[in-house]
């Protein structure tokens, strides 16, 4: 089922699917709900009420004309739990997601029952700025095949690339190029610009931290960083670049699933 969530401003598109204790979804830079979430939707919502939302420029979301705000963000995301009558709920952050998340659980300690964050940071270190402007600078200059080639580089771990033959990976680009959100420069300047490392102390839901450990984007070190920082944070590694849901799935899945059955 897909609907609207009204936050004032802006507006933003949510799906909602499932039954059982909430879970919040929050997406990362480029992505959406249905791409970064959708492999693993089914699985998630078979325990769960999983409500997400499209980020402004990405699903069917429209694109904002000022530059993204975290606290925006957060508000889509509890107006969304809002309007399913989720009074409690567990949240799951995806890369940009992951900081997004982790300003919610602050601003709504009462509302967290738990976190879970995937291939995510609490702030760009020099290497993630450095991505994240080549990034921004691709999508700026429409070179939607250049911006392809970059992110399957740039987000494909190795061996998966490696997997590919040269046509292969050039033909993975053509197919991906269509699909860019047209928000992806604002979602990206939020990468830039987001900085949650005041929250993490005072962070007290349980958390889990996803390690996705032969990621190109997001050095595993940085995510290492953020688990160190969160005073109740276990760690789990998966061997897959920055798309676990593309390179390992069910066991990004199960990851999930076990946590939030303890928690």
């Amino acid at each position: 089922m897909t609907e609207t969530a009204t936050s004032t401003p802006p507006v933003f598109v949510r799906t909602t699917r499932g039954s059982g204790p909430g879970l919040l979804l929050a997406h990362g830079a480029g992505g959406g709900i249905e791409a970064n979430y959708g492999p693993i939707m089914d699985g998630l919502a078979a325990e769960h009420t999983v409500v997400g939302v499209d980020y402004p420029g990405a699903g069917e979301t429209p694109k904002s004309h000022a530059p993204l705000d975290t606290d925006e963000l957060v508000d889509g995301l509890v107006a969304a739990a809002d309007a399913e009558g989720l009074g409690r709920f567990a949240v799951s952050g995806y890369s940009l997601g992951g900081p997004v998340a982790i300003r919610l659980a602050a601003r709504h300690p009462e509302r967290v029952s738990a976190l879970v964050l995937s291939a995510t940071f609490a702030h760009a270190d020099t290497r993630t700025d450095l991505a994240a402007s080549l990034w921004h600078r691709l999508h700026e200059s429409g070179r939607r095949d250049l911006l392809a080639d970059y992110l399957n580089l740039m987000t494909l771990g190795e061996s998966a690339l490696n997997a590919l033959t040269p046509a292969q990976a050039r033909a993975a680009a053509e197919q991906l190029a269509p699909t860019i959100p047209s928000g992806t420069g604002d979602h990206v300047d939020l990468v830039r610009r987001i900085d949650v490392r005041a929250d993490l102390a005072a962070t007290a839901a349980p958390t889990l931290v996803i390690v996705t450990a032969a990621d190109p984007l997001i050095s595993p070190a940085l995510q290492r960083e953020l688990a160190a920082a969160l005073p109740t944070a276990e760690t789990a590694e998966i061997p897959t670049g920055h798309l676990p849901f593309a390179e390992r799935p069910q066991e990004w899945l199960e990851l999930i699933r076990d946590f939030l059955a303890r928690n």
